[in-house]
């Protein structure tokens, strides 16, 4: 059984067919479970219990975040890895704050290295990938997401290293940004899982990155996955977001998503076309 997706047997023979099957196709919502005396069927409850793990498994298994770093350079991407400065998991459940900021080691690393290019042209994007609530999610959907992302970069935008955080939370992302001088930094992080959805990434877009920016500086872009939101469609969406951040010199609440008539345009060195008129 694929994870997080509910399957259903055909009725035995015999039996009449249940007339909710024609409305399970079609969600992944948990619709007309049933009931045996005053509890659910053995059979639901056993499918609970399935996805109830599958959620904390995504919560609680570490990033491999060397296999990660290796599949994107096989991809043509150079990755920069950093830790927050929460030391493991139990910490940075517990403690949010520090999953928002780098360990004193990666922040001085960061900071050389931003001096070293303060002289150049800035970073148009910057890409950091950050395990977030699930681990799952950025091991499933970060690479084609980031390849789709390379694909349709528009002529003359430069995209830096990927940046692989671990124990991280979108906040980091204006840390790495800040330190590294970029204009816009996107953070690819999983999500909260749900009980139907244990590998759901979020893009969390910034504009002009600095320590203390907060969720109305931001753009979310959520539940990429192929059963949410396809890799290509939501990289023509960040794409279209970053185009118009940059012309309006921020993101957030002053940057409203009108991005539902962009469609992609095969073969073109520029893959994303308006056609909202």
């Amino acid at each position: 059984m694929e994870a997080g997706r509910v399957t259903h047997e055909p009725a035995p023979h015999g039996i009449p067919p249940d007339p909710w099957d024609d409305l399970r196709a079609h969600t992944q919502a948990r619709l007309a479970l049933g009931r045996a005396g005053a509890a659910l069927p053995t059979a639901e409850l056993l499918r609970f219990g399935l996805a109830h793990a599958q959620a904390r498994d995504a919560v609680h298994i570490p990033l491999a975040a060397e296999a990660l770093a290796a599949q994107l350079q096989a991809q043509g991407c150079a990755t920069l890895p950093v830790h927050s400065a929460a030391p493991d998991r139990a910490t940075y459940l517990l403690r949010p704050d520090l999953g928002r900021r780098l360990c004193d080691a990666d922040a001085q690393a960061l900071r050389v290295l931003g001096d070293q290019h303060s002289g150049g042209r800035p970073v148009d994007l910057l890409l950091v990938v950050a395990d977030g609530l699930s681990s799952l999610a950025v091991a499933r959907q970060a690479p084609p997401l980031i390849d789709a992302i390379c694909q349709q970069a528009p002529a003359g935008w430069q995209l830096g290293p990927v940046v692989i955080a671990q124990q991280a939370r979108v906040a980091l992302g204006d840390e790495v940004g800040a330190l590294l001088g970029v204009r816009l930094v996107a953070v690819l992080i999983g999500e909260r899982p749900g009980l139907s959805s244990p590998d759901s990434l979020g893009i969390y877009l910034t504009c002009h990155p600095q320590v203390g920016r907060n969720d109305a500086q931001r753009n979310c872009i959520s539940n990429v996955r192929p059963e949410g939101l396809p890799p290509a469609a939501a990289a023509a969406r960040l794409w279209w977001l970053c185009q118009e951040a940059r012309q309006l010199g921020l993101t957030g609440v002053g940057l409203k998503d009108r991005s539902d008539g962009i469609t992609l345009v095969a073969g073109s060195s520029h893959k994303i076309s308006d056609r909202s008129g």
